[in-house]
């Protein structure tokens, strides 16, 4: 199976995300094109834009970068509560239909501020339960005419998506509670996993197989992804000194340890660092404990070469999907897409 590598796009409002560079106009149509067109010139498929609330609309600027570039595709954060299953799905397909097929979806379930567009939520039960229900009847209405769908959390009735769809968008998924991998194992395209090291993916990875048989999965294979930060720089020495320095002065700006509850995934990130400060070969832990969240909590720290060994013993796992970042971000865009990707796709 042939791997896929996307970058990042942060879709911030505040400028300095994860200490990139804080220039004016950093999220202007101008600067967020010229990450999309350097993701296209250097070797990447795409790039991942987050989504919650507070930030820019992510749809409105995947549809716009999507104009603006011809290759460049776009991993489309969504939630189930913010869109309606029945109107996102009109929405994806008619971007999938005028941009040629480049749209990937990733659906998130973790969370947000609800009340402030009007959602709320009940437990984690309630809320994959909505997921599951949202992916069904989205998959529904991308390949079938006159769906109708009566569920606990969502309904439509006599529905039908225009226009049709030949290849419809693929649907990546993260979480790593129970109730999060039962919805990955049944539904999903793509399982997406934070930076953990080899032994836990590899059990994560096991684990899902095993639910899609027990769950009679009715879908192709689920495949496997990786959201993981990747300091990169020339030779080994280097990428830890700076590193380190990133670290420090994380630890120096940030007032107050990171709050270890919440979701599954990231309690699992924030627990490595009872392991080490330094697990596998280079996946550093110390950045979850100075306030990295998410694909900020554990980075692959290295040389080109040291990064790519790390990232090929992840493909030899199966994760057949990678979705990288480090800051700069557009530095690190054409670094990367020029010294990593070649060695990866050697």
């Amino acid at each position: 199976m042939s791997s896929e590598f996307l970058w990042y796009i942060p879709n911030q409002d505040r400028p300095g995300h994860r200490g990139d560079d804080v220039v004016a106009g950093h999220n202007s149509l101008d600067t967020l094109t010229s990450h999309a067109l350097a993701c296209e010139q250097h070797g990447w498929g795409g790039a991942l834009i987050g989504t919650g609330w507070g930030r820019p609309d992510t749809f409105t600027v995947a549809t716009t970068l999507a104009a603006r570039t011809t290759t460049f595709q776009p991993l489309i954060a969504a939630r189930p509560g913010y869109w309606r299953p029945a109107h996102f799905a009109s929405s994806a397909a008619t971007l999938q239909h005028l941009t040629g097929g480049r749209v990937l979806i990733n659906i998130v379930s973790g969370k947000d501020n609800l009340a402030a567009y009007g959602d709320t939520e009940g437990d984690q039960a309630h809320r994959y339960g909505r997921t599951r229900e949202f992916l069904r009847i989205v998959r529904r209405l991308w390949t079938e005419e006159n769906v109708t769908y009566q569920g606990e959390h969502f309904q439509v009735t006599d529905a039908t998506v225009v226009p049709r769809l030949a290849k419809p968008p693929r649907l990546y998924f993260g979480g790593a509670s129970p109730a999060a991998e039962r919805v990955a194992a049944a539904e999903a395209d793509v399982q997406l996993f934070w930076g953990e090291p080899l032994d836990g993916v590899r059990e994560r990875i096991d684990r899902l197989r095993q639910l899609s048989r027990e769950l009679g999965r009715e879908h192709p294979p689920l495949e496997f992804g990786l959201r993981v930060t990747t300091l990169v720089r020339d030779t080994t020495e280097q990428a830890w000194a700076d590193a380190e320095a990133k670290v420090a002065e994380m630890a120096r700006t940030v007032q107050a340890d990171p709050i270890r509850k919440g979701a599954v995934g990231q309690q699992r990130l924030l627990d490595l660092a009872e392991r080490g400060e330094v697990l596998d070969d280079n996946l550093y832990t110390a950045p979850g404990r100075f306030g990295g969240g998410g694909a900020g909590t554990t980075w692959l720290v290295g040389s080109a070469q040291d990064v790519a060994k790390s990232l090929r013993k992840y493909q030899d796992l199966g994760i057949s999907h990678f979705v990288l970042s480090d800051t700069p971000y557009l530095p690190e865009i054409r670094r990367q897409g020029d010294q990593l990707l070649p060695l990866l796709r050697a």
